[in-house]
Order: C-alpha cells, then sequence, then structure tokens
C-alpha cells in the first residue's frame, strides 16, 4: 500500500474510532484510546489532528457533510413533508452523538470563521430546499424560516438527551413538531 493510501486509511480509522469514542465517553475521551482503537501510535493521531478540537471539527465537517448530501438524495421524494421529517430526524439524531453538538453546530452557523462554517452553511441551505419544497406542496407552514427549523430541532436534541429513553423521546417530540408546523 502506497503511504498516501496508508495515510488515508489511518485517517479514516481515527475518524471512526473517535466517533465511537465521543459517542461512548463524550468529547472528553481518551485520544490515546482512540489511536489504540484505531491500531495506531499516539503521534499518528496528532499527525493528522494535532489537537482535540482539530478531530472534532474533522467529524462534524464530515456529519454536515454526509448531512448535505442526505437532503439532496431527499429533494426528489414525493412525499415532501416525510422527505423533511425524515432529514431533521437524521439531523436530531446526529447532534445528540455528542453533548454540546447542538450548540456547536449554531455557533459554526454564526461565525464565517470557523473551519466549520462552510459545511454547515451547506447543509443548512440543503435543509433549506427540503423546507422551501415541503412549503411549495402546501405541507409545512410558509412563515417558518429555515434559521428556526434548526433552533427547533437543536431544542428536541437537547430536550430529548435529558430523556431516560432518549430515541424515543426525540421520535415523539419531532412527530409532534411536525404537527405543529403543519398548515
Amino acid at each position: 500500500m502506497s503511504t498516501r493510501a496508508d495515510a488515508r486509511r489511518n485517517y479514516d480509522l481515527l475518524l471512526a474510532e473517535a466517533r465511537a469514542a465521543f459517542a461512548e465517553h463524550g468529547t472528553d475521551a481518551s485520544l490515546r484510546d482512540v489511536a489504540r482503537r484505531a491500531g495506531v501510535g499516539i503521534g499518528t493521531l496528532y499527525r493528522h489532528f494535532p489537537t482535540r478540537e482539530a478531530l472534532l471539527e474533522a467529524l462534524m465537517r464530515s456529519n454536515f457533510d454526509g448531512l448535505r448530501e442526505h437532503a439532496e438524495s431527499l429533494l426528489t421524494a414525493d412525499d415532501t413533508a416525510a422527505a423533511l421529517q425524515e432529514w431533521l430526524g437524521r439531523l436530531a439524531a446526529g447532534s445528540m452523538a455528542y453533548r454540546g453538538l447542538p450548540e456547536s453546530v449554531l455557533a459554526a452557523l454564526r461565525d464565517e470563521q470557523s473551519q466549520l462554517h462552510e459545511s454547515c452553511v451547506a447543509m443548512r441551505e440543503a435543509g433549506a430546499r427540503l423546507l422551501h419544497r415541503a412549503q411549495a406542496a402546501g405541507r409545512i407552514r410558509a412563515e417558518v424560516t429555515a434559521d428556526e427549523l434548526l433552533a427547533l430541532v437543536s431544542g428536541l436534541a437537547w430536550a430529548s438527551e435529558q430523556a431516560r429513553h432518549p430515541a424515543e423521546m426525540l421520535d415523539r417530540l419531532l412527530t409532534t413538531a411536525m404537527r405543529g408546523l403543519t398548515p
């Protein structure tokens, strides 16, 4: 395997193991354990991600890009409200993956200097296209903005994190919110 391919493999392994470790232990999970789980030395982790924040930013960028791609794939769905709800559910579930992530998403949207700003804005714009499609079809209230919807989902994710069964709570809250968004 070439050096470049090996480096890419290590990068991807580190992201996957960091995602699992942060989901399990929060963003304060041991970076040494992340490297060990990825089968690389701590020096390799720090060559790819010089700080914990750099690792978290890479994870979030990957998540935002995945959400953008998912929103784009839903733009051809026949049921525009169901497509929007599916995307919002994925956004909220992703926000719950690491404590404090909803605040990070909203901060990245506001901070044009953030390394995450571009990915976050692209994700938001893709979600806005889903919202506008559902509004044009008369399935979602016309006065709702994309920013309001993101703030609502961030609040739902936070509230769900507090429940004994977060996934069930998120599903119920999102279903209730979608009823309130229906004209």
